[in-house]
């Protein structure tokens, strides 16, 4: 057995007073000639029936159904990105929206339906997304719709984008490392993530590596080797115990992610050497791994939560100049780092 909805006929009818009236004041019309007491009767009959607005009625009336649509490749299932979601989330219920979500595994076919399916219910507007920052080319049905980019960017598409301020975390990274004395035997492990399938590197790659040698360079020191390698543990662990079986002692690591420099603390600990009593390592990202390592990682944290609050409040808010808006990526220092004491 269904219950039927009350509707605004019922309140009116309740409160005793003409359709049109309780309309004006549930929709929070102040440019009425309605009385106090009148205003006060009809929200207290609304509440006391239970009453909520039909929102695909108004929609339908305003064009605006206060639903916004979220798409990404793999965003939503990703193991550390879902904090993305929770800060859309977040937003959107602060400014009475509901978030649609939708993810696409990459599939450029699925994308295009789940895009469809979404204009098709009349969203207000549209979160593209990715779980990597990179370059993207968003769908042509998009074109003259409020759209936020979310951790991408588009050349030429008329949108605002969202991404982290990694160039800005590459200084952050070496200047932990200066701060805490280090300025010899300093060594990058993954750099751009040149690999085969990535021969220009990634673009928070070239982004971290220019903040880190932009910050050594303005304090005169040069890294003494930037290892060029995929961002994977066994690439870390590999590369520095190559690195140490060829002579080399590091005093510092910038491990360009978690999984980098977890490795990399492997080889080292494996060598018989102490982090960080021997070698300080700081690392990117902030992920699960940065905490469960021993000793625990000091890392340049991804704003995940702020990257998807961000993008959520600036579609509602109308504010869509297409301008890319970089979110800071805060530090956590933890037991990796230690000051260089010079003998």
């Amino acid at each position: 057995m269904t219950t039927r909805r009350v509707t605004l006929a019922d309140v009116a009818r309740k409160a005793g007073v003409s359709r049109a009236t309780a309309s004006f004041v549930m929709g929070g019309r102040s440019d009425m000639r309605i009385s106090a007491a009148t205003q006060a009767r009809v929200l207290r009959v609304a509440q006391d029936l239970g009453y909520r607005p039909n929102l695909t009625a108004r929609g339908l009336r305003t064009s605006v159904t206060r639903t916004i649509g979220l798409v990404s490749d793999t965003i939503a299932t990703a193991q550390y990105a879902g904090e993305v979601i929770h800060g859309g989330l977040d937003a959107a219920l602060a400014n009475d929206h509901l978030l649609l979500i939708a993810e696409s595994a990459g599939d450029r076919h699925v994308e295009e339906r789940l895009l469809e399916g979404m204009l098709d219910r009349q969203v207000d507007g549209i979160v593209y997304g990715a779980m990597y920052t990179r370059v993207v080319e968003p769908p042509r049905s998009l074109l003259g719709r409020p759209v936020v980019l979310l951790n991408c960017l588009a050349e030429g598409f008329p949108a605002p984008s969202v991404i982290p301020d990694e160039e800005a975390a590459g200084r952050t990274a070496a200047q932990a490392l200066l701060d805490a004395g280090h300025r010899d035997a300093i060594y990058v492990v993954g750099g751009h993530h040149v690999t085969s399938r990535t021969p220009d590197g990634v673009f928070a790659g070239r982004e971290r590596m220019s903040g880190i040698e932009h910050a050594l360079r303005r304090a005169g020191v040069a890294p003494a080797r930037v290892i060029e390698c995929a961002w994977a543990v066994e690439q870390g662990y590999e590369e520095v115990r190559a690195l140490l079986a060829g002579g080399h002692r590091p005093q510092a690591i910038i491990g360009c992610n978690d999984r980098v420099s977890f490795g990399a603390c492997q080889a080292l600990q494996e060598a018989g050497l102490d982090v960080p009593g021997d070698v300080s390592v700081v690392s990117f990202d902030d992920s699960g791994l940065a905490s469960w390592a021993r000793p625990q990682l000091t890392s340049i944290a991804l704003p995940h939560y702020q990257l998807g609050r961000t993008a959520v409040e600036l579609l509602i808010g109308g504010r869509l100049e297409p301008v890319v808006h970089r979110i800071p990526m805060p530090l956590r220092v933890r037991a990796s780092l230690a000051r260089r004491t010079h003998r």
